[in-house]
């Protein structure tokens, strides 16, 4: 059963600083296509769709543009009921490590913090990693209830990727990889790098799923579970070296 939700428009969802960021795209109304797909999708399928309307740039809204200091992307919001949140990776705190419904991606990442010398997550709740400046991005931003990638088409990467690319030409950032989905953006980074003469420090590794996680020449965690791939204390160490606070995984 449907429900009756407000029109979804891009610039008045997005937060004042991100929406300046792509105010030419805006303008230009180059993400009307994609704006008419959401809104049909909220209209014909209502509460099937993840996450909430209010949720869909909230990793935008926690994590201004002038805290960014980490980036880390996802593919698009989790199907499963109950668990998107509009932050990539990041689930309800509600939902503890040793539930089911934790996910395999999160089971690994507090497994790969462990082996780094962090606490291992106590929930999957990373709301406070994006109030420290990591930006949690899904290059996907709504997805259908138990169907993956159902709006891998929508043309959300367009405008993912739009806020990226001006993030690059804005400001040195971390990026971190995981996955060969990521790993296509690292272009796109090093295009803004490259035009606008910023350092950006890119770290890659195989995707934490537990599909995923031991595979590839960069493993995030190796076989065996003695090392991970280091990228949070790596993180951390770069971020001392250029006179910052680190990160506080925990």
């Amino acid at each position: 059963m449907s429900i009756m939700l407000p029109t979804f428009a891009i610039g008045s969802h997005l937060p004042p600083d991100w929406k300046k960021l792509i105010a030419e795209d805006l303008e230009n109304h180059r993400f009307d296509l994609l704006e008419k797909q959401v809104n049909q999708a909220y209209k014909d399928l209502g509460e099937q769709i993840a996450p909430t309307q209010e949720n869909i740039f909230r990793a935008l809204k926690e994590t201004p543009i002038n805290q960014v200091r980490v980036v880390i992307l996802g593919q698009d919001p989790y199907q499963t009921p109950g668990l998107a949140q509009g932050l990539a990776f990041s689930i309800p705190k509600e939902i503890k490590p040793g539930w089911k419904a934790f996910p395999s991606s999160l089971r690994n990442i507090s497994k790969a913090l462990a082996l780094d010398g962090y606490q291992a997550l106590l929930h999957g709740d990373l709301s406070g990693w994006a109030k420290q400046g990591v930006l949690l991005l899904n290059a996907t931003l709504t997805v259908q209830l138990n169907l993956a990638a159902s709006h891998a088409q929508f043309g959300w990467q367009e405008l993912t990727d739009a806020l990226l690319y001006r993030l690059a030409k804005t400001q040195s950032t971390i990026w971190l990889l995981w996955g060969a989905h990521a790993q296509k953006k690292k272009a796109l980074i090093e295009l803004a790098a490259q035009e606008s003469g910023l350092h950006q420090t890119i770290l890659t590794a195989s995707h934490p799923s537990g599909l995923s996680v031991y595979k590839t020449a960069e493993p995030f965690i190796y076989p065996g579970d003695q090392q991970s791939c280091s990228h949070f204390r790596k993180v951390n160490e770069h971020l001392i070296n250029q006179g910052l606070t680190p990160i506080h995984w925990s």
